[in-house]
């Protein structure tokens, strides 16, 4: 009898297991969906800016770009559009990086670091862990303690 009992139990058990790491999983996905929809969703808003400050530089760098010839002809000084220069590398980059290939280039520039260089990406002290987070979780909450004192 005890050993049906066993059985059963054991049964109950690894069904449980089993149904507890399908849970995990399913909670893992859904985490890592949404972080990726975080993530989607902050890039489309860096891009969104990107086009947006794109307009006001543009019209800024058209209006500088006019002013600063007509002055440089009037007064026949062409290093009045010495400007020019600085705010045209501005104007690219931004151009670039809302419409050009900006993110491409960055994406496989990340992925090389991350394939090649992937020492540079260590954190200092390392990883943080459980231990050093619940150790900094004391420290902290003995100070608080303390000076409540």
């Amino acid at each position: 009898m005890g050993f049906l009992l066993s059985k059963s139990m054991d049964a109950n058990f690894k069904k449980q297991q089993e149904f507890m790491l399908h849970n995990s999983r399913l909670q893992m996905e859904r985490q890592i969906l949404m972080q990726n929809q975080m993530r989607e969703r902050q890039m489309a808003m860096q891009i969104a800016w990107s086009r947006e400050f794109l307009k006001y530089f543009g019209t800024f760098f058209t209006m500088a770009t006019v002013g600063l010839t007509v002055g440089a002809i009037k007064r026949k000084r062409p290093g009045m559009m010495a400007p020019l220069v600085p705010l045209g590398f501005i104007f690219a980059y931004q151009m670039d990086s809302g419409y050009g290939t900006l993110i491409y280039r960055m994406r496989g520039e990340a992925e090389s670091i991350m394939a090649s260089e992937h020492d540079r990406l260590d954190l200092p002290n390392g990883t943080p862990t459980f231990e050093s987070i619940e150790k900094a979780r004391r420290a902290k909450s003995t100070l608080s303690s303390f000076l409540e004192k």
